[in-house]
């Protein structure tokens, strides 16, 4: 299996901002000395639950800071960007991190009204700008000149430059929070990343991908080669004891869900919010081997085992919880990549 860090910085206080980005950046750096796969970013904006906001000027600092991993995006929100725009982004960053980068594309914010309303986009044609843009991105990075007439752009390119350092372009994987967006992505034969979800859950989903992609005319080892190349987010905190991680996980971790709900639920109560189905909302967060997988090496790698029984190449973690400082998050991070990582490798 692969492994990585998510820089999913929390900052509640507007004047410690920058503290917690610098922390990010250290964080990044660490896990990359580590031997961490890929490090994640992400991108919201307004409410500090992942601070840097923009995760495209980061990602070109970490590209030189972090020499070893792999750069990640879990995910853009691509209705946010302009094609064209965000094609050349990533080319110049491929350049940068040398092929080692993973274009996560998602829909935009499946929760939070104010990340549209802020860039006045509405949040009914999200899934609609999602798959234009990504047609444009991709004649972009491998074509010359090119027209595109659609119903959100319309463009016409004489030469997108730099062309990317990958060929034919950078890697594309897209995000998944429901049911419905993972069974599109295995009837195209694409790979997913996976949002927090209980085991449960994530196997359901995975026994549905499989099903999805064989039904669709995919081979076993199609199939197999697609499982390895997605990814699940999982939440945690490694402590010398399962004592110790309990009393010190569990808190920052339900500090952290109830502090990210607080302005989608003040948005909510004057009427302003993403109508969401229930089977499609996230599963049970905080118990043991599940959102949050929490506990000494050994019992974090019992649930790591079983994320690993499912065929999955790949998880996305998150181990800065909330409130929780950078050196407590570092010393939970160290001990995964050292005692836990090492057991799925090879």
């Amino acid at each position: 299996m692969k492994f990585s860090t998510f820089l999913f910085s929390d900052s509640r206080d507007p004047a410690k901002d920058g503290a917690v980005i610098d922390n990010a950046v250290h964080e990044a750096v660490l896990a990359d000395k580590l031997g961490a796969d890929v490090v994640w970013l992400a991108e919201h904006h307004f409410d500090g639950i992942s601070v840097y906001g923009d995760p495209m000027v980061l990602a070109g600092a970490l590209a030189v800071a972090c020499p070893r991993a792999a750069l990640g995006f879990a995910v853009i929100q691509t209705a946010l960007h302009h094609p064209i725009r965000l094609a050349e982004q990533m080319a110049l960053l491929d350049h940068l991190a040398k092929g080692k980068l993973i274009v996560g594309l998602g829909r935009g914010s499946s929760f939070n009204i104010y990340d549209y309303q802020g860039f006045g986009i509405d949040h009914h044609e999200a899934q609609a700008r999602l798959d234009e843009a990504e047609a444009i991105m991709v004649k972009a990075w491998t074509e010359g000149e090119f027209a595109h007439h659609g119903r959100f752009w319309q463009v016409q390119v004489p030469m997108l430059r730099p062309q990317p350092y990958t060929k034919p372009h950078p890697q594309l994987v897209r995000g998944s929070s429901t049911d419905h967006s993972l069974v599109e992505l295995a009837q195209h034969g694409k790979p997913f990343m996976m949002n927090v979800q209980s085991l449960e859950t994530t196997a359901r989903r995975v026994d549905l991908y499989r099903r999805t992609m064989q039904e669709a005319g995919f081979g076993e080892a199609t199939v197999a080669a697609n499982l390895d190349a997605s990814w699940v987010w999982r939440n945690f905190y490694v402590a010398e004891s399962d004592d110790i991680a309990e009393r010190i996980g569990i808190p920052a971790f339900e500090t952290m869900t109830r502090t990210r709900a607080e302005m989608r639920e003040r948005y909510a109560a004057m009427g302003q919010s993403i109508v969401v189905q229930r089977h499609d909302l996230p599963g049970q967060r905080k118990a043991r081997g599940e959102g949050l997988i929490f506990g000494s090496p050994a019992s974090v790698a019992e649930d790591i085992a079983a994320l690993d029984r499912l065929g999955i190449g790949g998880v996305i973690g998150t181990f800065r919880l909330g409130p929780m400082s950078y050196e407590v998050a570092a010393e939970s991070l160290t001990l995964f990549m050292e005692k836990v990582a090492p057991q799925f490798r090879g």
